[in-house]
């Protein structure tokens, strides 16, 4: 029952974060994109639609993740209780960020969004802000010297080759 249970927070919370994300890039889009003069050119659709499928199978897989190793969510208010250094987060260390920002660059680029697409680096500042100041600080204080020792091995944004 308590699987059941992360598993239904995890979905309710994913949701959650993909609507307001979406919502927010939807009015970015419906409310800025006739005011820069310029256009994406219709050929990004295809692209577009391959970006937003590798992010939010990349979300999904970190999503999975997060509730089968880490016996948690991604929401920062409800995060896993185990430490979780699998899957993608192998290679990354934040991949959930990664996905979403291809997800937004994908769903611009899908819909012929300028807005949309210089709202991204944007959204990933901010992910690196939120990174730096309050997910690494409280991951270091609450899992110690194993999220060292996986800091000094595995990168902030890209994986090593």
């Amino acid at each position: 029952m308590k699987t059941l249970f992360v598993a239904l927070r995890s979905a309710i919370f994913s949701a959650g974060f993909i609507l307001f994300w979406g919502w927010v890039a939807w009015s970015l889009h419906r409310r800025y994109d006739n005011t820069f003069g310029c256009a994406v050119p219709a050929w990004t659709v295809a692209p577009g639609i391959a970006l937003l499928a590798v992010g939010g199978i990349l979300a999904v897989a970190c999503i999975t993740t997060f509730f089968n190793r880490g016996e948690g969510t991604p929401a920062p208010f409800d995060p896993p209780r185990k430490f979780v250094a699998a899957g993608p987060y192998k290679f990354v260390r934040n991949p959930m960020y990664i996905g979403g920002f291809v997800v937004l660059l994908g769903f611009g680029l899908y819909e012929h969004s300028p807005a949309i697409l210089l709202f991204a680096p944007l959204w990933l500042l901010l992910a690196q802000l939120l990174v730096i100041f309050y997910e690494e600080p409280h991951l270091r204080a609450t899992f110690g010297a194993p999220y060292d020792a996986y800091c000094r091995s595995v990168r902030r944004w890209l994986p090593r080759l």
